[in-house]
């Protein structure tokens, strides 16, 4: 079983930065792919950015592009990272992070092929 915690939601005037992290509770951690999606008040939850086990290869949506960085640290902590720089007041949502070990090196962008979630945290970016 795979446990995972997100931290370092918070508020942030427009054009500030947040640095999000999921901590995982696998000593296999290396093995998952990990996402980051996240969801806004009404809207249904979409996809930011994927990362592979190795850290080799990563993907963002268009949205986030340029402006978020994913990384992840295997060797010395289970931990993910999500940089959001040049924040905007559409990156207000709610933040979750995921993990599947089912893809190999594919970085999924659909919610239904993580089989892992933490409880999520917020994110408000204020104009």
């Amino acid at each position: 079983q795979v446990q995972l915690v997100e931290s370092g939601g918070g508020l942030v005037q427009a054009g500030g930065s947040l640095r999000l992290s999921c901590a995982a509770s696998v000593r296999t951690f290396s093995m998952y792919t990990m996402g980051w999606f996240r969801q806004a008040p009404g809207k249904e939850r979409e996809f930011v950015s994927a990362i592979s086990w190795s850290g080799s290869s990563t993907y963002y949506a268009d949205s986030v592009k340029g402006r978020f960085t994913v990384s992840r640290d295997n060797a010395k902590y289970t931990v993910c990272h999500l940089q959001m720089n040049s924040l905007r007041p559409e990156d207000t949502a709610v933040y979750y992070c995921a993990a599947t070990d089912r893809y190999g090196s594919i970085l999924p962008t659909i919610q239904y092929d993580y089989d892992y979630w933490g409880q999520g945290t917020q994110v408000t970016v204020s104009s």
